[in-house]
Order: C-alpha cells, then structure tokens, then sequence
C-alpha cells in the first residue's frame, strides 16, 4: 500500500495541495527561462511566430495541403489582432509545458490517492523533464504539446464520468478542446480518454460514455475535419515520408530502447546533445529505472481501469512505432499512403510515444511508496532520489535545451514588406523555391519560411521537405506550378493567370532562383533592402474561397467548445468550494 504524505508535515494544507502546480511551473521556467525572460519570437525549425497573423484561407486550411496547423493558425490569426504574436506562442507554450506536469500529477493524485505529494511531484518530473519534450520543442512542434498535456487532464476527466460524479463531461470538454489546437493533439487526448471510458466497469453505461467522448472528439477536430472535407488538403501523402519520419535510433541503444527512453524523433538535428552520445543510454536507464520502481505496485492495482488503461497505452505506444520502423512495418505504412486518404496525419509515428506517458507518471510515482517500503526512510528523501535521477538523465534540457529554445528578432524588412502586401490583390509566390530558410537572425538552422504567417494574403507552398537527404513531396500542386513558372523566368502574364499577385525574394538563404530575375525584372518592385525584395503583379485581384464561411464556422464550433468546457469547470469547483467549511 502506498503512504500519504504525513498530514503533521509543517507545511499549510493549501501550500502542500499546490505543491504539484508550483513545482511543475518550475520546472517550466527552467525549461522556457530563454523565451520567458526575453522578448522576441520562436522561430526554429517548424515553430514560427510572427508580430501579427491574418486568418486567410491557409489559416483556415483552404488549401491544396494539409491542414496541419489548424485551427492554431487561425487562433493566432484572432489572439494577434489583441496582442504581440510572439506573447501570445509564448504564453500557450508555457501553459502547455506547465499543465502536463501539473496534469500527471493530478492523474496520481485520482488513481494513487496514497502516492501523496512526493509522487505527485515525481510524476510531474517524469510528464515535463523527457526526451519527448525535448526533441519535439526542438523540433519546433509547440502546439503539439498542448495536446501532450491535454492527455493525463483527459484521462481524469473520464474516471470522473466513470465514477458518475459532477464535472466530468465539463472538464473532458475542455481537455479535447485544448488538445484540439491540433490534429494530433486532439487524437492523443482523445485516445487517452476513451480508453479510460471503453474499460467495462463504472456507474454509466460503456456505450454511453464513449458514445459522448467520441462526439466531443468530433467536435474538437471539426475546423480540421472541415477544413479536409471542403479542400481535400492532405487527402494524399508521399510514401517516401514513411521512411524519412519513421523513429530513429539513438547511440548504443536501438530503435525500441530509444523509444521506450520516450526519445527516438526522426530528425536527428532535434535532439539533445546528450542524447547524441553515450549519455543517452545512461539518461534512458536513469529514467527506466525510476519508471520500473513502481511496476510492481501498480500490477498489484491491474484491475483499476486506469492502470489498465494507462498500460496498455505505454506498451502500445513503445512498441507501435518501433515496429512501424522495421522493413514490415515500413513497407505497411507506405502501402497504406497510397491507398487509404487522410494516413500522411500517422506517419511521425514517434509523436505517438506521447500516450506512455501516463503509464510512466503512475509507475513512477507509485516507486516512491514502493521504495519506502523496501528501504524504509521518508517518502520525500525518495522522491527527492528519483527527481534527481530524472533530472539527470536529460541535464541538457535546462534553460531552452542548453539554449536552442530562443527568442530572435526580425529584421525591419519584415514589417514593411508585411505591410505593404494587401489581400485582394493576388497570392504570393517566394523565392528561393522550398519552404525551409536558414537566416543570419535565426542561426544556421533551418526554419520554416515565416512569410506566410506574417502577411495578409495567402503564401503558395509546395510542402516539399528535404529530410535525412531525401525528398517528401507535398500536397501543393499549384504552388509547384507557381515555383517552376518563376525558376525558369516565365513571363508575368503567367504568374498572373494563376492568382499570383506579388512576389517575395528572401535574400541570404540558400536555395535555387533559377531564371527568374528575367521575371523579376519585367515586374514592379514595390520593396527592396539587404533582407527582402517585393514585387507587384499587375491586373490580379484575390478571390476568398467559397468554403470559408464553413470553415470559420466549425472554428466557432470549436472555440465555444472551449469556451463552454472552461466555464462548466469553473462552475463545478466553485460550487465545490461553497461546500466546503
């Protein structure tokens, strides 16, 4: 049996309750403290923020590609016209990191009441101070973890509709809600809680309650459901790229060690210098070992639903993308690329590790009671061994992973140009070809290309990527068209007979031209310094897509959602507290 925190500790009652909030908002400024201590914005690899976003109709996802960014695009599009857009990717990246470790401690506290305080704290530890957190921050993926921290929330919210207890359906709505910032984050929510409903068991029908989560999760991914249906972006995906994202291994421990270690991202740039080297089989076993104390006691516990639940999620999500990496696996997955629409949205199939998370965060805070038994002495002096064997194992992910998580600043160039740029005159092409820069301000890592979500009208893309020296071809059909017209120098009649009303030269980055200064010259320049030069277009004027009032309504769909899911808790835990003495 596990052991509460003493109740004659010295600390008030209140301090101790908020100790797992306070300790995971710690952890968060560690990790953050470069982005949370200067002014600026993320830009680094696939994580762009701008001053100001507009919703066009690529924030929407009315495009040929997929729609990946929805609806965190045309969130930003709404929260920039308030406030600056390098605040507003700050802020939701830190509530992220922060409510994933207050999260899985809140799942121990539901599922392991007699873990007490030191567990919680070890399960905060373990949810925020990982691999997986690492490597996706510096993979730029910082939506993703909304959905990452969503998942222990989600979790308790659906053992409180399974105990048939008020605030249940109010909090899953709003977890769903919050994963819902994107594709994959409304899924990995989603999965975590239905496999808490689906376990039989509970004072409410399984039918019932699933039959909820599922048209919650519905309505969560409708702007990108939407989005897909009217524009049928991502319908169709590049077998190559199962492949190129399948999960890596890393040194002196395989494709599943490093996976179980809740690392393995297929980009071997993304990853902590220590988990390049020898260290990362010590960090692995450092974290295994603090995860494998508590094993035993939570076999003891196998017939709680979330045990199960959280189990089998954990072995299910190591051993998935390990086997999705081998020749079988690999084949499968290219097969079904090709044959069944919508499946390019699995083929990171590493960014699935996230659902073992859970499963860690029990098991490692239920060792801290396991360990007390064992060798008797304090439970706090045994969490406090295993938070330092996290800690060490990824000593590198302090303060922005050794400093590669922060804030840069652009050039003036960018304002003007984003200012002089108008909606309805046209899109805008980019040269050089490709979506990926490497700017003097942004350091010699590649980046996302930035314009697109910095002016008014929509930037064509071709969502071609250029990974581990092969190519994934994108879904942008038109903006190769756009692409091979200016790099072979094609006369501005052409470019305007595909919508194409400006064009933007980003100097300095590495990438083909081609023959299209002979276009450019036939063209107004409009714009032009050491930085970015613009070019008008003449006799085009921008049409809106027809489905954009669909789109914005399944975005209005989703926000009331959130909307509905945060005040239903607020309502709950106040009428909680009149309760009480």
């Amino acid at each position: 049996m596990l052991t509460p925190v003493s109740s004659r500790s010295g600390a008030p009652a209140s301090v101790r309750a908020f100790a797992p909030a306070l300790w995971s908002l710690l952890l968060t400024f560690v990790v953050l403290g470069p982005l949370l201590t200067s002014p600026g914005y993320l830009l680094l690899r696939d994580a762009v923020s701008t001053p100001r976003s507009f919703l066009t109709d690529s924030a929407l996802g009315l495009s040929d590609a997929a729609a990946r960014a929805v609806p965190q695009d045309a969130l930003l599009a709404w929260v920039t016209t308030m406030i600056d857009g390098g605040i507003a990717v700050t802020v939701i990246l830190a509530l992220s990191v922060w409510a994933a470790g207050w999260g899985a401690a809140r799942l121990v506290s539901v599922v392991l009441p007699r873990a007490g305080i030191p567990g919680q704290l070890v399960a905060a530890t373990v949810a925020v101070w990982n691999p997986y957190v690492a490597e996706r921050l510096l993979q730029g993926h910082w939506s993703l973890l909304a959905g990452y921290a969503a998942l222990p929330w989600a979790m308790c919210a659906a053992v409180t509709i399974r105990r048939r207890r008020r605030g249940g359906w109010p909090a899953l709505t709003l977890s769903l809600a919050a994963a819902g910032l994107t594709p994959t984050g409304v899924l990995l929510a989603a999965v975590g809680a239905l496999a808490v409903l689906a376990v039989p068991g509970g004072r409410v029908s399984v039918p019932a309650r699933v039959a909820g989560g599922a048209a919650l999760t519905v309505c969560a991914s409708l702007p990108w459901l939407t989005a897909t249906f009217l524009a049928g972006g991502g319908t169709e995906a590049d077998p190559a790229g199962v492949r190129a994202f399948a999960a890596r291994a890393e040194p002196m421990l395989g494709t599943l060690g490093s996976l179980a270690g809740l690392g393995g991202i297929w980009n071997a740039g993304a990853v902590p210098e220590s988990r390049s080297t020898p260290w990362a089989l010590v960090g692995t076993v450092l974290l295994l070992v603090v995860v494998g104390c508590g094993v035993p006691a939570l076999w003891r516990r196998r017939r709680h639903p979330v045990v199960v639940s959280a189990a089998v999620l954990a072995a299910l999500a190591v051993l998935g993308p390990a086997v999705a990496a081998t020749g079988a696996g690999l084949a499968g997955g290219a097969w079904s690329m090709e044959n069944v629409p919508g499946t390019g949205l699995l083929r990171d199939t590493q960014k699935w590790v996230a659902l073992a998370m859970p499963g860690y965060a029990l098991a490692a805070a239920a060792g801290v009671g396991a360990l007390r038994r064992r060798f008797s002495g304090p439970s706090t002096v045994w969490a406090t061994a295993l938070i330092a064997g996290l800690l060490l194992a990824l000593p590198d992910l302090a303060w922005g992973v050794s400093g590669q998580i922060r804030p840069v600043h652009y050039p003036d160039g960018w304002r003007k140009v984003a200012e002089s740029v108008t909606a309805r005159d046209g899109d805008v092409a980019v040269l050089p070809g490709g979506m990926f820069r490497i700017f003097d301000f942004s350091g010699l890592v590649a980046v996302l290309d930035p314009l697109p979500r910095m002016v008014r009208a929509d930037v064509l893309q071709t969502g071609t990527l250029v990974v581990a020296g092969g190519t994934v071809a994108g879904e942008g059909h038109r903006a190769e068209e756009v692409e091979e017209l200016l790099l072979t120098g094609a006369d501005p009649a052409a470019l305007a007979a595909n919508g194409v009303g400006w064009v933007v030269v980003e100097h300095g980055t590495p990438g083909g031209l081609g023959e299209s200064q002979r276009t450019l010259d036939a063209l107004e320049q409009v714009y032009g310094d050491d930085d970015l030069s613009l070019y008008r277009v003449d006799g085009v004027s921008g049409d809106a897509s027809p489905h954009r009032a669909s789109a914005i309504a399944a975005h209005m769909v989703w926000l009331l959602m959130s909307a509905c899911g945060a005040v239903g808790v607020l309502v709950q835990r106040f009428a909680r507290s009149r309760k009480q003495p």
